[in-house]
């Protein structure tokens, strides 16, 4: 529960998407893309752990939010159990990452510790960024730029120019997940003090910013053809267009904050399901 299985395709998908850039490339190497996308998995894993145990510690996580259960809030795990947790689970991305470390050198070495950082900074530390409005940045770039172009990059040991708008392709979409996030609580989040980026911005523009970072997703693939960066196979990952469609409406029509926990898990399987198709288009 804690883990929150349901968010877990926010780290996949930009992983997925690094891989099948590689495979057009010809720099596909089996090995560090599923070393990538485990690592990624755990460190997801990690810092959701890291926030539930930190939003707690904080008092942000109150009887009355209306997202899924967090677990020391609960009372089902004990803050200090949560602790281990937390190190057991970014212990094993450490132990995993010395091998892509092994071969993608510094860059990823680099990227790695600065990934398990933002992870744990995000609520926890002295100044946890994600309760100054930073949260959607930080999402933006690490399940972004850092995500796609170190995959791609611990493969082929050099970069492409086209990785980048993959990179803004699946920051958005992965920030959009965030931002229903932050929609549902942001009566609360005010409340405790969380100010998030959808606190400053307010109910209509929360609801703005997901619209822009969908429509950002998905003008990518068009652009990458135009470029003649992507072969037209890419326009592959449109036919996940269809899943944005009932967690669009349930940003702008609910009418209760609960509503929005269904299209929190809808965007994500959006990102997801994007990922996955964006990779088969570019292999195809």
């Amino acid at each position: 529960m804690a883990a929150r299985p349901k968010t877990l395709y926010a780290a996949a998908a930009p992983v997925l998407m690094g891989g099948g850039l590689a495979y057009d490339g010809g720099v596909f190497a089996p090995g560090p893309f599923l070393a990538a996308l485990v690592c990624a998995l755990l460190i997801q894993i990690g810092t959701n752990l890291a926030n539930d145990y930190s939003d707690y510690v904080r008092g942000a996580d109150t009887p009355d939010r209306k997202g899924f259960t967090r677990v020391a809030q609960a009372g089902l795990v004990s803050p200090t159990e949560l602790r281990r947790a937390i190190a057991l689970v970014f212990g094993a991305s450490v132990a995993l990452g010395a091998y892509l470390v092994s071969v993608g050198g510094l860059p990823i070495l680099l990227i790695g510790l600065a990934s398990i950082a933002a992870g744990l900074a995000y609520t926890g530390g002295p100044w946890p960024f994600g309760y100054y409005g930073l949260g959607d940045l930080f999402v933006f770039v690490f399940f972004g730029f850092v995500a796609v172009l170190g995959t791609y990059y611990v493969q082929a040991l050099e970069l492409r120019a086209d990785l980048w708008l993959a990179g803004g392709a699946a920051g958005a979409l992965v920030t959009a997940i965030l931002v229903v996030n932050n929609l549902r609580d942001l009566d609360t989040d005010a409340r405790t003090g969380k100010r998030t980026l959808a606190v400053h911005l307010g109910n209509l523009g929360t609801q703005i910013e997901y619209s822009i970072l969908l429509a950002v997703g998905f003008a990518a693939p068009l652009i990458g053809i135009a470029l003649g960066a992507w072969p037209t196979t890419a326009l592959l990952s449109l036919v996940a267009l269809p899943f944005a469609v009932t967690p669009l409406r349930g940003v702008w029509c609910h009418r209760d904050p609960t509503e929005l926990n269904a299209a929190l898990a809808g965007t994500s399987r959006l990102a997801g399901t994007y990922g996955l198709l964006f990779a088969i288009g570019l292999i195809v």
